[in-house]
């Protein structure tokens, strides 16, 4: 009975709605399994790609998500969209002509708000980065001893965007000793804190 009265429904349909129908029922479909996915974590646009590398690098290269326009997201979006803004037009009675316009108006607007969201929420995630400068004039605690006169590295801990342990060398004459507390004076190649007692 239910059959037969979609069917009958659907017959019943101007072709110009049909269109409209077959548009706006697999976009929602699709839309709602990306929505379910993106929930539990499963993203369409990423899944499956392994990171190769040197990570460090690739993190302080990032900038975050740049402006993605036109991605599978967004298209999802734009047809779904499109497609009930476009019914709601039919059935509100207007022309074909200001269906066709409002709904690809407001596919397009989801599209640039998709892309908005997206956009301002890699803007929002924190760097990761340890930002190295911050750490001259800190005072350190030697964790590892330190030899002299930059022969090889040893470590530090020290309050550097929460409690860190870091590469260390000294231009000192002598080894400095686990334990002993050092200022931070330079950084050697972006990496290396150079420290004296």
């Amino acid at each position: 009975m239910i059959l037969l009265d979609f069917s009958t429904w659907w017959d019943g349909l101007s072709s110009f709605a049909t269109i409209f129908w077959i548009i706006a029922i697999p976009a929602s479909l699709v839309f709602v399994i990306q929505l379910v996915m993106t929930l539990i974590g499963a993203d369409a646009d990423h899944d499956g790609i392994d990171a190769i590398g040197d990570s460090d690098a690739s993190i302080e290269g990032d900038s975050g998500v740049g402006f993605q326009f036109i991605s599978l997201k967004n298209f999802i979006a734009f047809f779904t969209v499109f497609g009930w803004v476009g019914l709601a037009c039919i059935y509100g009675e207007l022309p074909y002509w200001a269906t066709v316009l409002i709904s690809t108006v407001s596919g397009v607007l989801m599209m640039v708000l998709m892309a908005s969201i997206y956009y301002f929420m890699g803007k929002l995630s924190e760097s990761g980065n340890v930002k190295m400068e911050g750490a001259i004039g800190k005072t350190a605690t030697v964790y590892l001893f330190i030899p002299p006169k930059r022969n090889a590295t040893g470590k530090v801990q020290l309050q550097l965007q929460g409690y860190r342990t870091l590469d260390a060398m000294t231009d000192d004459e002598e080894q400095i000793p686990t334990g002993a507390i050092v200022q931070v004076v330079d950084i050697i190649n972006d990496e290396i804190l150079l420290v004296k007692r």
